[in-house]
């Protein structure tokens, strides 16, 4: 009886974690929609924001939320990293994180943007850029972006769910980095938001 019921509480509080994490990227849609139907925030050109309904997202799949082991980097070195313009701006490599996804590892540099480092709310700030298989065929062909903050502990999640694309997807007069070669992911990550398609 009492392994039955631990069972069920087991049951229960896994479906209500992947529920939660559920919820968690729909609220995450809902944002970046928002923001791209709001003439401040959106990427968007007016044309194509007039027509705007809402970005297309891969369905939700919580196999993509993985928790990565932290490696910090010793005396990091700061680089220019490139971008679809001119424009080079600062990075240091902050850590490397590993994990397992559909079975095999994989590794991930996490950066952090030198103006960001002191910038209150936003020192925090970690930024992965990756590639994957599905570039150029169902996402963007220029690799994608998450957007991360430094953890208290050795561990982070990744939640491949909230990967989206640079502004320059949607708009040439942007200038967007773009993601170092070390960063490519060799299988194809069916979660977060699919290509730009104008209507």
């Amino acid at each position: 009886m009492k392994k039955i019921v631990f069972i069920i509480l087991l049951f229960t509080i896994t479906a209500n974690a992947q529920s939660r994490r559920v919820k968690d990227v729909q609220d995450f849609q809902k944002k970046i929609n928002s923001e791209f139907k709001d003439e401040k925030e959106s990427p968007l050109t007016a044309e194509d924001r007039e027509v705007f309904t809402a970005l297309d997202f891969f369905p939700i799949d919580t196999a993509f939320i993985v928790v990565a082991k932290i490696e910090l980097i010793k005396d990091p070195v700061t680089f220019k990293m490139k971008t679809t313009t001119d424009r080079l701006p600062v990075y240091r490599t902050y850590a490397r994180a590993s994990f397992e996804l559909q079975g095999k590892p994989y590794v991930l540099n996490l950066y952090q943007n030198e103006n960001f480092m002191d910038a209150g709310e936003l020192k925090d700030y970690l930024f992965l850029p990756f590639t994957d298989k599905t570039n150029g065929v169902s996402s963007y062909g220029g690799g994608r972006f998450i957007d991360l903050k430094i953890p208290k502990k050795d561990v982070i999640t990744i939640d491949f769910n909230k990967a989206y694309n640079p502004y320059c997807a949607y708009n040439p007069k942007y200038s967007c980095p773009i993601p170092p070669s070390e960063n490519h992911l060799g299988l194809f990550v069916e979660a977060g938001v699919k290509d730009y398609k104008k209507k």
